[in-house]
């Protein structure tokens, strides 16, 4: 078929029309903001993406599903994805989840949040990535409190409405958000790398 101008990748267009020997500068984000704790071969993961934040996610599905290694095959935790995009042909490596969710159906769970198709929130409006997550807030809530890490990649926009989000269900729970955050991230569950 043919490919749609509007959805070439900067970077990876980029690398495929380089030529052997051509110099190529390579700079990104250093420290250990997305690094995957594996100690516990029941750790939960949720991860929550929007658009192409969703690749460090592919990842952590390919480490702990599509490899052959001591972590694949220890893994006895859930991997929970929640993805945030415009519709069906922006899901990004859906396929490659889909087999996962088929392969270890209770290891994976795959929740997305396509705004421009599909159900509505809770109000009738577009479904964005935090009305997704607010339908199962008690459970991410006592995932969270369990020890499970929260990861976020994507638009930063996106962040402010998770926020938001997290912020009255807080209240609904009688939590104070800053104390609740504050303690994820001083156990060193919440992870943040948006742009």
């Amino acid at each position: 078929g043919k490919q749609d101008p509007a959805k070439r990748g900067v970077c990876s267009n980029f690398l495929c029309d380089s030529k052997p020997g051509d110099e190529v500068s390579i700079a990104g984000p250093s420290g250990k903001v997305l690094i995957m704790p594996e100690e516990n071969p029941e750790q939960k993961y949720i991860m929550v993406g929007t658009g192409t934040g969703v690749a460090p996610f592919r990842g952590f599905m390919r480490r702990l599903f599509g490899e052959s290694n001591p972590q694949n095959k220890a893994y006895k935790g859930v991997a929970w994805l929640f993805l945030g995009v415009a519709n069906k042909d922006s899901l990004l490596y859906d396929e490659e989840f889909q087999i996962y969710k088929q392969q270890y159906p209770e290891k994976v769970r795959l929740d997305y949040a396509l705004s421009r198709e599909g159900p509505t929130n809770k109000n009738g409006g577009k479904m964005y990535i935090q009305d997704k997550m607010e339908e199962y807030a008690d459970e991410l809530f006592e995932c969270l409190d369990n020890g499970a890490h929260i990861y976020f990649c994507g638009l930063k926009g996106m962040m402010p409405g998770i926020q938001g989000m997290l912020e009255e269900v807080c209240v609904s729970k009688g939590l104070k958000m800053e104390e609740w955050l504050g303690k994820l991230k001083k156990n060193g569950q919440w992870h943040v790398e948006v742009y």
